[in-house]
Protein backbone atom coordinates (compact mmCIF):
# COMPACT_ATOMS: atom_id res chain seq x y z
CA UNK A 1 0.00 0.00 0.00
CA UNK A 2 1.93 3.11 -0.87
CA UNK A 3 -0.91 5.41 0.14
CA UNK A 4 -1.13 3.87 3.75
CA UNK A 5 0.16 6.85 5.97
CA UNK A 6 3.79 6.05 7.94
CA UNK A 7 6.03 8.16 9.69
CA UNK A 8 9.99 8.16 10.70
CA UNK A 9 11.31 8.29 13.88
CA UNK A 10 14.68 9.34 14.51
CA UNK A 11 16.21 9.55 17.86
CA UNK A 12 17.80 12.42 18.85
CA UNK A 13 18.99 12.18 22.75
CA UNK A 14 17.46 9.55 25.41
CA UNK A 15 14.05 9.15 24.99
CA UNK A 16 13.44 11.97 22.56
CA UNK A 17 12.86 11.15 18.72
CA UNK A 18 11.50 13.76 16.30
CA UNK A 19 9.01 12.43 13.96
CA UNK A 20 8.91 13.03 10.45
CA UNK A 21 4.92 13.01 9.16
CA UNK A 22 5.96 14.74 6.12
CA UNK A 23 9.61 15.08 4.63
CA UNK A 24 8.97 18.11 3.30
CA UNK A 25 8.22 19.77 7.22
CA UNK A 26 10.07 20.05 10.36
CA UNK A 27 9.36 17.11 12.65
CA UNK A 28 7.65 16.94 15.66
CA UNK A 29 8.78 15.65 18.51
CA UNK A 30 7.73 13.23 21.23
CA UNK A 31 9.49 12.36 24.62
CA UNK A 32 9.15 10.91 27.99
CA UNK A 33 8.33 12.86 31.12
CA UNK A 34 11.32 12.23 33.96
CA UNK A 35 12.82 10.04 35.17
CA UNK A 36 13.30 8.60 31.81
CA UNK A 37 12.96 11.91 29.54
CA UNK A 38 12.96 15.02 29.53
CA UNK A 39 9.07 16.16 28.23
CA UNK A 40 10.95 17.52 25.17
CA UNK A 41 7.79 16.40 22.58
CA UNK A 42 4.14 15.00 23.86
CA UNK A 43 4.58 11.50 25.18
CA UNK A 44 3.85 8.09 22.81
CA UNK A 45 0.07 7.96 25.22
CA UNK A 46 -0.37 11.40 24.11
CA UNK A 47 -0.03 10.95 20.40
CA UNK A 48 -2.41 7.74 20.88
CA UNK A 49 -5.24 10.37 22.30
CA UNK A 50 -4.61 12.52 19.18
CA UNK A 51 -4.77 10.09 16.73
CA UNK A 52 -8.40 8.80 18.88
CA UNK A 53 -9.88 12.81 19.62
CA UNK A 54 -8.67 14.17 16.07
CA UNK A 55 -10.03 11.37 14.14
CA UNK A 56 -13.32 11.39 15.97
CA UNK A 57 -13.30 15.60 15.50
CA UNK A 58 -12.75 15.43 12.05
CA UNK A 59 -15.84 12.34 10.95
CA UNK A 60 -18.07 14.43 13.28
CA UNK A 61 -17.21 17.65 11.23
CA UNK A 62 -17.14 15.64 8.12
CA UNK A 63 -20.85 14.11 8.83
CA UNK A 64 -22.11 17.40 9.55
CA UNK A 65 -20.67 19.22 6.68
CA UNK A 66 -22.02 16.50 4.23
CA UNK A 67 -25.52 17.98 5.48
CA UNK A 68 -24.50 21.47 4.81
CA UNK A 69 -23.92 22.09 8.53
CA UNK A 70 -21.63 24.43 10.01
CA UNK A 71 -20.62 23.09 13.65
CA UNK A 72 -17.60 25.52 14.14
CA UNK A 73 -15.05 26.12 16.24
CA UNK A 74 -14.92 22.63 17.35
CA UNK A 75 -12.99 22.14 20.30
CA UNK A 76 -11.91 18.36 21.55
CA UNK A 77 -9.97 17.17 24.87
CA UNK A 78 -9.24 13.35 25.27
CA UNK A 79 -7.46 11.86 28.55
CA UNK A 80 -7.04 8.18 29.19
CA UNK A 81 -7.19 5.93 32.27
CA UNK A 82 -4.00 4.09 33.11
CA UNK A 83 -3.34 1.23 34.98
CA UNK A 84 -1.68 -2.31 35.48
CA UNK A 85 -3.04 -5.69 34.01
CA UNK A 86 -2.75 -8.62 34.94
CA UNK A 87 0.63 -9.33 34.52
CA UNK A 88 1.21 -5.49 36.84
CA UNK A 89 2.29 -4.03 33.19
CA UNK A 90 0.77 -0.35 32.78
CA UNK A 91 -1.54 -0.06 30.05
CA UNK A 92 -3.83 2.31 28.71
CA UNK A 93 -7.58 1.00 29.97
CA UNK A 94 -9.91 3.32 28.57
CA UNK A 95 -10.01 6.83 26.63
CA UNK A 96 -12.42 9.51 27.18
CA UNK A 97 -12.83 12.02 24.56
CA UNK A 98 -15.03 15.29 24.96
CA UNK A 99 -16.43 17.12 21.83
CA UNK A 100 -17.24 20.64 21.92
CA UNK A 101 -19.16 22.07 19.11
CA UNK A 102 -19.64 25.74 18.56
CA UNK A 103 -23.51 26.00 17.62
CA UNK A 104 -26.34 25.04 19.83
CA UNK A 105 -27.41 21.53 18.75
CA UNK A 106 -31.03 22.52 18.14
CA UNK A 107 -29.28 24.73 15.19
CA UNK A 108 -28.02 21.85 13.21
CA UNK A 109 -30.14 19.84 11.14
CA UNK A 110 -29.97 15.78 10.86
CA UNK A 111 -27.97 16.47 13.98
CA UNK A 112 -29.27 13.04 15.85
CA UNK A 113 -28.54 10.94 12.29
CA UNK A 114 -25.43 12.30 12.38
CA UNK A 115 -24.59 11.48 16.09
CA UNK A 116 -25.73 8.13 15.69
CA UNK A 117 -23.37 7.15 13.10
CA UNK A 118 -20.05 9.24 13.18
CA UNK A 119 -17.98 7.42 15.10
CA UNK A 120 -18.30 4.30 12.70
CA UNK A 121 -16.70 6.46 9.90
CA UNK A 122 -13.54 6.86 12.52
CA UNK A 123 -10.97 4.74 11.47
CA UNK A 124 -8.80 5.27 14.20
CA UNK A 125 -10.87 5.39 17.53
CA UNK A 126 -12.91 2.09 15.77
CA UNK A 127 -9.68 0.16 15.48
CA UNK A 128 -8.53 1.69 18.93
CA UNK A 129 -12.26 0.40 20.54
CA UNK A 130 -11.57 -2.67 19.64
CA UNK A 131 -8.81 -3.31 22.35
CA UNK A 132 -9.01 0.03 24.17
CA UNK A 133 -12.93 1.11 25.12
CA UNK A 134 -13.17 4.70 23.56
CA UNK A 135 -16.17 7.28 25.41
CA UNK A 136 -17.16 9.90 23.54
CA UNK A 137 -19.39 12.67 24.72
CA UNK A 138 -20.70 15.68 22.21
CA UNK A 139 -21.47 19.33 23.88
CA UNK A 140 -22.80 22.27 22.45
CA UNK A 141 -22.00 25.75 23.07
CA UNK A 142 -24.87 26.13 25.19
CA UNK A 143 -23.29 23.43 27.99
CA UNK A 144 -26.19 20.38 26.73
CA UNK A 145 -24.79 17.14 26.24
CA UNK A 146 -25.88 16.01 22.76
CA UNK A 147 -24.11 12.50 23.01
CA UNK A 148 -25.00 10.24 24.28
CA UNK A 149 -28.42 11.26 24.70
CA UNK A 150 -29.33 11.57 28.46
Amino acid sequence: MSNAPSVRLVQQEDYQFAIYYNEERDPIYCDEPPPLGRSQGATPSQFLLVGVANCLSDSLLFALRKFKQNPEPIETKASCEIGRNTENRLRILAIHVEIRIGVPGNTLENLERVLAQFQDFCTVSSSVSLGIPVNVTVIDSENTRLYPAS
